[in-house]
């Protein structure tokens, strides 16, 4: 008898036409697919979907889905609140299995060995039954789509691609927009005002862009600017190699 499995399912950051056919076969195989929902609203039955449940549903439907709560607003680091979701999500994820299921796919954004829940979930789970087989299909990630929206190449030649989340700090970021290669930076709506700051100081703020909802229905895509009052929590800053020629970093 062949292992359960767990497999987290990189659903991309929004666009439906974005999965891969081996994602897409996978969700419609497992025996049951979680998705992930904000906590504070898991109680509210008529909660709207996330961005990765929204994506699902175009392939999947809905009444095979199964809501997992996650502290996915929490910006504390490993918090109480953090460690508590991870937990119960792992017992929920035990019970299927124990209930019967299984294969039982998680769809996460984007890729779910890139800054994914995905990973703290299966490590909970591993846990508690160490025989489970944990499995991941790669998915599209913001950057690669907003690269390609923007037609800036995300890297060419002998060019370093550094991808850090604004949660990494300013020094690290300043770090990397002083060298030569691309910069991508996730979620910094709360730093914004300071990520530009570096950008100017570092003369990156002309070439660099910013996507905003990339993927959704509401995407915007241009240069950055400072204000930041509609910035969502999952905005992507491209700061493009510093290039001179055609092929140059060859």
């Amino acid at each position: 008898m062949s292992a359960p499995t767990l497999t987290g399912v990189g659903v991309g950051p929004g666009d439906p036409e974005l999965l891969t056919l081996k994602a897409v076969r996978v969700l419609r195989e497992a025996d049951l697919v979680v998705v992930p929902v904000m906590d504070r609203l898991a109680a509210d039955g008529d909660a709207p979907p996330g961005r990765a449940e929204t994506t699902v549903r175009a392939h999947v439907d809905a009444d095979r889905l199964r809501r997992l709560p996650f502290a996915l607003d929490d910006r504390g680091g490993v918090t109480a609140r953090r460690e508590r979701a991870w937990d119960a999500a792992a017992r929920a994820v035990v019970a299927a299995l124990d209930g019967g299921a299984a294969s039982i796919a998680f769809a996460t954004i984007g890729d779910p060995n890139v800054y994914s829940t995905f990973g703290y979930l299966a490590q909970s789970v591993r846990a508690l039954r160490p025989a489970v087989e944990v499995r991941t299909v790669p998915g599209v990630t913001a950057m690669q789509e907003l690269a390609a929206r923007s037609g800036v190449p995300l890297c060419e030649g002998r060019e370093p691609l550094t991808l850090l989340p604004a949660t990494a700090g300013l020094a690290l970021i300043s770090d990397a927009l002083a060298g030569p290669g691309t910069v991508v930076v996730y979620k910094g709506w709360r730093r914004h005002p300071e990520l530009v700051d570096e950008l100017r100081r570092h003369d990156r703020l002309p070439d660099a862009v910013l996507g905003r909802s990339v993927g959704l229905p509401g995407e915007r895509i241009g240069p950055v600017d400072a204000a930041a009052d509609d910035l969502p929590y999952l905005s992507t800053l491209l700061v493009p190699a510093r290039r001179d020629r055609r092929g140059g970093k060859l």
